[in-house]
């Protein structure tokens, strides 16, 4: 058996009355990674602030390389070999910052490293460490100019350079495409040879089956299962930390409905077949493919973001071409879209007025708004959506990531509309929060098509009546909701074989 690395013992945490962590005991071990799956408010956020010094145990004891291991702080924590990752991608980078600074900040900061910096010297080093990851931006640009998935692959490098004894990575693939996940999972690779242990937090079946040596469940603030025997039970793991099977998922396809939304030879790409599709009245459609495939340039051009190459459509049998996404709501075509940190929550504000930010000229008279009818219909969706909260009037950065697009999902779902678009619904969000959501969908469904685009084929299965395949921005499949050949689904997302017939 490998070397435990990291050792957690008896370890109990409370905030006020509030009983966080119940007598949590885990080893993490030297080339291993264990994956640690909860539920929104399971207590694993809670666990890894522990383990890396931000918070104090309560109770119990933990163990680094078999000596007493008791952080004072974050940087303590770094300092003694356990580096953290966090799902915030700005805790991990400094925006204001170059690349080589950022990658280097570490030896900058360091005691004795001295007043003067030599540049050169700085830019060649990060360089080596760039180039180890697979980074090719250049090394002098600002890392507010990158986009989100090379900061999360910089803030990765980081961790790395500081030579981890465990490493700690919460949901690192979220923000990734599929080529960068894999770059990712071939690091954790060479990093697991190398003897490092990894605690590694997701809820992404692909990552879990990808790179997982066991998992460990949490519900309620307890470890509720760990599963360390070949082949690994991932659907008892989710069993373990949601309390009922994967599986529990009642879904009778929707058939024999009106056309709401057609599609007529969409062509999202010069050298792209042309797309033809039809939701109908009632109806959830999932559309899902690996980044890259065109789901999020489907959506676009749905709400009237981008202009498809060609083709044309129509929306309740009237041509239907949005100039903008002002014209589509105004058509009722509404959008969630993905990314709700940089393109849907406003920080400053509260649940309420986030939620109804689309349609507030429907609560005002004259130019004045009604505060009165505004949190009113707030209130009304909270709680039909289950948005765990205080009041309506609470800061929406105090809700936890599955809440926060709980309130994003509600700010469509105040309105009637003809067309709901969902782009990566569940992006960062934990299972049972998904659940939460894909009942309301599906049960406010009547009356609008709803097209949900995601990547991870559980969460296909889990919300649509029909799941839709796109690959290279063709239509490689589509699949009734019942009796799915999982098989042939997971190789038409995949491709890169395209049959004849659907290639048009």
């Amino acid at each position: 058996m490998s070397q435990t690395i990291c050792e957690v013992r008896g370890v109990e945490k409370s905030f006020g009355s509030n009983r966080v962590l119940r007598g949590i005991d885990l080893a993490m071990r030297a080339g291993e990674v264990t994956v640690l799956m909860g539920a929104n408010g399971a207590g694993k956020s809670t666990l890894v602030k522990v383990l890396c010094g931000v918070h104090s145990a309560d109770k119990g004891e933990l163990a680094l390389a078999g000596n007493p291991y008791t952080p004072v702080d974050a940087a303590d924590a770094i300092s003694q070999g356990v580096v953290t990752v966090h799902q915030s991608i700005d805790d991990g980078v400094i925006p204001d910052l170059d690349v080589a600074t950022n990658l280097m900040l570490d030896k900058l900061t360091a005691p004795g490293a001295g007043l003067f910096v030599n540049d050169r010297k700085l830019r060649a080093e990060a360089r080596k460490v760039a180039e180890a990851m697979g980074l090719t931006m250049n090394v002098r640009q600002l890392v507010s100019e990158l986009d989100v998935a090379d900061r999360q692959m910089i803030a990765i490098a980081r961790a790395l350079a500081r030579s981890p004894k465990l490493l700690i990575l919460d949901e690192p693939t979220s923000s990734l495409s599929a080529t960068e996940a894999e770059r990712l999972f071939a690091l954790i690779d060479r990093l697991r040879s190398a003897g490092v242990a990894i605690l590694y937090i997701s809820h992404r079946m692909s990552d879990i089956r990808r790179i997982a040596d066991r998992i460990v469940s949490m519900r309620d603030g307890s470890i509720s299962g760990l599963f360390d025997t070949q082949p690994l039970d991932y659907e008892g793991a989710v069993t373990s930390m949601l309390g009922h099977a994967m599986t529990d998922v009642d879904i009778t396809p929707a058939t024999n409905s009106a056309p709401i939304l057609c599609l007529k030879a969409i062509k999202l790409r010069e050298d792209s077949p042309p797309i033809d599709l039809v939701a109908n009245d009632g109806e959830v459609i999932a559309v899902t493919g690996l980044l890259g495939s065109g789901k999020s340039q489907l959506a676009e051009v749905i709400f009237g973001l981008s202009r498809p190459i060609a083709g044309k459509m129509e929306l309740d049998g009237g041509s239907y071409q949005p100039a903008n996404a002002k014209s589509a709501v105004s058509a009722g075509v509404f959008m969630s879209p993905k990314d709700r940190a940089s393109n849907a929550v406003i920080p400053d504000f509260d649940i309420a007025n986030n939620m109804t930010l689309p349609f507030l000229g429907s609560f005002s008279r004259y130019y004045k708004l009604s505060d009165q009818k505004q949190r009113r219909a707030s209130e009304e969706m909270i709680g039909s959506i289950g948005i765990v909260c205080q009041s309506n009037r609470d800061g929406i950065g105090t809700l936890s990531g599955g809440n926060q697009q709980k309130v994003m999902i509600a700010r469509w779902l105040l309105k009637p509309g003809r067309v709901l678009l969902l782009d990566e619904p569940f992006q960062g969000v934990d299972i049972g929060a998904r659940r939460d959501i894909g009942r309301h969908i599906r049960a406010t469904a009547k009356g609008r098509a709803t097209i949900v685009f995601v990547a991870e084929i559980d969460e296909a299965l889990e919300i649509a009546d029909r799941i839709i395949v796109l690959n290279e921005a063709a239509i490689a499949g589509e699949h009734i909701n019942q009796n799915i050949d999982l098989a042939k689904l997971v190789a038409e997302v995949s491709g890169p074989s395209r049959s004849p017939a659907l290639a048009g």
